[in-house]
């Protein structure tokens, strides 16, 4: 992707919403664009109540970002003057501090979503027809989420599955559904799918918070 990027002269904006405590090849996930975002919304492995962080090495990029995202205005000890388009983006004192406290045990979270990773690898190792989502070599996972995978064979149970442990209290979720299928993206120019197509019908989300403790 960065080689394409640079034979065509493109800044690389990297998405890295969920994946706070990830690496790839020992690099943190959100630090190889030019920017990176992170997610703080309420079921991220740390949470503000909401809001994100935006990642960059570009102090120019930096100073215009937080510029823009705090309504775009000139300072001035009294004068309400704004010199672009902006937006009432910044993020409140108090979730703020609420951030801060979070980063500092985000160690232990980290710690807890890989135990419990390791537990549910356990449990479902004499389980057929279903794996769990696992590293691929040189990534290490914040374990955001665990997610079943199904075989083919038996994807058209999944939302009997779904419906199942639901109904006895366990909450599971099916995976996002793929944008080029929303209503606002149909008419958008793609390519053929099949790979996503098939993982969204076999992907099961399972209890993932760091608070699960086994047994």
């Amino acid at each position: 992707m960065f080689a394409v990027a640079k034979d065509y002269h493109l800044v690389v904006v990297e998405d890295a919403a969920e994946s706070l405590g990830s690496y790839y090849h020992g690099k943190h996930t959100g630090t190889f664009g030019l920017l990176g975002t992170l997610s703080f919304n309420g079921n991220k492995t740390i949470t503000t109540g909401g809001g994100g962080a935006i990642l960059t090495n570009d102090r120019n990029l930096a100073t215009l970002a937080k510029h823009i995202t705090t309504t775009a205005k000139l300072p001035h000890a009294w004068e309400y003057t704004h010199d672009m388009i902006g937006y009432n983006f910044r993020l409140p004192n108090i979730n703020a501090a609420l951030g801060c406290a979070q980063l500092e045990m985000l160690p232990q979270f980290l710690t807890a979503k890989r135990a419990l990773y390791e537990s549910y690898k356990n449990a479902f190792s004499v389980v057929k027809n279903a794996k769990l989502q696992s590293e691929p070599k040189g990534c290490k996972s914040n374990y955001w989420l665990q997610t079943l995978i199904l075989d083919s064979s038996v994807m058209n149970e999944r939302d009997s599955i779904l419906k199942t442990t639901n109904d006895c209290g366990l909450m599971t979720r099916p995976a996002w559904t793929l944008l080029h299928k929303l209503k606002p993206y149909q008419s958008c120019f793609r390519a053929e799918l099949p790979v996503a197509e098939s993982l969204e019908k076999r992907l099961i989300n399972i209890p993932s918070s760091a608070n699960i403790i086994d047994g």
